[in-house]
């Protein structure tokens, strides 16, 4: 299947162009464009569609239903004017690749660097972001992620209430200018990931249930809005063409797919199942890697099918985060509540076996212990985009913590065999909140902001000093504006050594924990010590004993004995075999060196 053939404008080789509309619900359709008005040919199944004898790109064009009412094309590939104003006719894709040698990188040497493209810079465009993928290629980063950026309404926003999935949104640059921005990435060794929303549609500029009301179910609706009908042919058709036209038009090595615990489906195979299938049938001659954030822990979309390959690479894993941020900061109330017991023993519990709560199956049929699954199945950060944006102020972690603490949560983040991953700023302690903001007026606007007391009382409650009142709303330019980051002040003392620090571990991650992670297997991990502080934890990996030895208290502790050989530590080891207050060591025993037993 070509990428949009059932969706979208289609340019054929004739010279031609064919334009296609799902919409059941109407009698008849027509195509508008460059002042022209074209009647459409409804054939089987819905589906109305016209050729036209050229191929007029740069043309605005729009569908009329029956009753006159001018639509933007729901797989628009450019929204110039926003969700509410017509779709313009790309160009086919005629970029000048410069990277075309690109093959992608494997899994695991993924390194993750989160951004929103919006505030990543003070232009907030793909242009304007390029200029600092350098400092991140030699920091160590080998991927970005981007937020979602499928156009949704207003001119600011985080991109989770995108409604036309295959239009990048117009405030960030041209569709060109994102390949440019790709190509980019590519040409210093950096893969591109994008996040994409696939659990429902935002609540402003979405027309289809005007014409194509079967395209959502109006029963059990999502927490966002209405839940989307994947076992209907042509909304299943119009979401595989969404994942093949970021892979093939824009050349991501990846997606991240947002929420799946939302996406339902009664048909067979699953949608998510199906994407999976899609992807590695298509992508033969390149790594392409597929990411889930799955909040009911569904192992079942991370183990092996029966071809021999995940259906997905990686989960993120929000456990880690939870039990981690309640240990450092005592915070255990929303979300937090759960991790209040003995947060320290949950760290390592996800460190060693991935879930805490082993969830429920997703796509089926079994449901494997995430024990059994490699280290690589899961995505670990100290925090995103969600555990900063949401908090009452926007505030980051290294902010509220203790520098050493900090240190020590980073070591074990990037030390680790898990796939790691950084919010944007932290790579230089940025001092810049990171809000939510939204861009809309009236009624949803004012939702939105209700919304957000509840969303602060989930992720931390209210800092010391702080309440309600200091929320600001969501809608105001401020709010966006004040969480852009500021790269003016990179060589402040403190900011050098931070990232003098950070490129150390991941040079270490890159030298002797990457080699090991190639063909990891499941049932790798082992927590070495029964104190809740001593972060003591063995992954037995293909070609040696990994020995993780972090140490979460004020006091030192033991190291214990048969511990290969050290390849990293902050401080050095104490006189009687020690880690010290807050510190790391990092070992490595090879395979001929040990019996085959963790912690032997």
């Amino acid at each position: 299947m070509m990428a949009g053939q059932g969706w979208g404008p289609h340019f054929c080789k004739d010279g031609s162009t064919v334009f296609r509309l799902w919409a059941p619900a109407e009698s008849t359709s027509a195509l508008e464009i460059d002042g022209c008005r074209v009647s459409m040919e409804r054939q089987d199944e819905g589906w109305f569609a016209v050729r036209l004898d050229s191929q007029p790109v740069g043309a605005l064009y729009a569908f009329v239903l029956s009753d006159g009412r001018r639509v933007p094309d729901p797989a628009s590939r450019f929204q110039p004017l926003g969700v509410n104003g017509p779709s313009l006719l790309c160009e086919p894709d005629r970029f000048e690749w410069r990277q075309t040698d690109w093959r992608g990188r494997p899994w695991q040497e993924a390194v993750f660097y989160e951004l929103h493209v919006g505030t990543f810079t003070r232009e907030g465009t793909y242009n304007a972001a390029v200029e600092h993928l350098p400092r991140l290629a030699e920091i160590g980063f080998t991927a970005i992620e981007l937020m979602p950026i499928a156009q949704f309404p207003g001119r600011w926003g985080w991109g989770y209430d995108g409604v036309f999935q295959f239009a990048p949104h117009n405030a960030y640059g041209t569709p060109d200018d994102l390949r440019r921005f790709v190509d980019a990435a590519h040409k210093l060794g950096l893969m591109v990931f994008l996040d994409v929303v696939y659990n429902h549609f935002g609540p402003e500029g979405n027309f289809l249930p005007q014409y194509a009301p079967g395209f959502f179910h109006n029963e059990d609706p999502t927490p966002w809005g209405s839940r989307i009908a994947f076992e209907e042919p042509a909304v299943r058709s119009y979401f595989i063409g969404n994942v093949l036209h970021w892979l093939q038009a824009y050349r991501f090595d990846g997606l991240r797919l947002d929420a799946v615990d939302q996406i339902a489906d009664a048909g067979t195979p699953h949608i998510l199942r199906e994407i999976s299938d899609t992807v590695h049938a298509v992508f033969t001659d390149r790594q392409v890697h597929l990411v889930v954030e799955n909040p009911s822990n569904g192992g079942d979309l991370l183990a092996a099918n029966e071809n021999g390959h995940r259906l997905f690479a990686a989960d993120w894993n929000d456990e880690f985060h939870h039990a981690m941020h309640v240990a450092v900061t005592g915070e255990a109330e929303g979300h937090y509540a759960r991790y209040k017991e003995r947060p320290w023993r949950q760290v390592k519990h996800t460190l060693a076996e991935g879930y805490l709560d082993q969830g429920k199956v997703t796509a089926g049929p079994v449901l494997p212990h995430s024990a059994s699954l490699p280290p690589t199945a899961f995505v670990h950060f100290l925090q995103n985009h969600d555990q900063v944006g949401n908090r009452a102020l926007g505030d980051r972690l290294h902010a509220s913590i203790d520098p050493k603490v900090h240190c020590l949560l980073t070591e074990i983040l990037f030390l680790s065999p898990q796939i790691p991953l950084v919010f944007m700023g932290d790579d230089h302690l940025s001092d810049r909140p990171f809000r939510f903001f939204a861009d809309y007026n009236g009624d949803l606007a004012t939702d939105i902001h209700r919304n957000r007391f509840k969303e602060a009382e989930n992720f931390g409650g209210y800092p010391a000093g702080a309440g309600p009142e200091d929320i600001v709303d969501p809608n105001d330019w401020v709010t966006f504006t004040s969480s852009k980051l500021d790269w003016s002040n990179l060589d402040a003392p403190e900011r050098l050594d931070w990232r003098a620090f950070m490129t150390r571990l991941i040079e270490i991650r890159r030298r002797y924990i990457v080699p090991l992670l190639a063909d990891a297997r499941g049932c790798a991990g082992t927590v070495i010590s029964q104190t809740d502080t001593e972060l003591f934890i063995d992954w037995r990996l293909n070609g040696g004993l990994l020995q993780l030895r972090a140490n979460a208290s004020d006091e030192p502790r033991t190291l214990g004995a048969n511990l290969g050989d050290l390849v990293y530590a902050r401080c050095p080891v104490g006189a009687n075999k020690e880690v010290r207050a807050w510190s790391t060591h990092l070992f490595f025993r090879h395979s001929a060196n040990f019996t085959g037993e963790a912690g032997s």
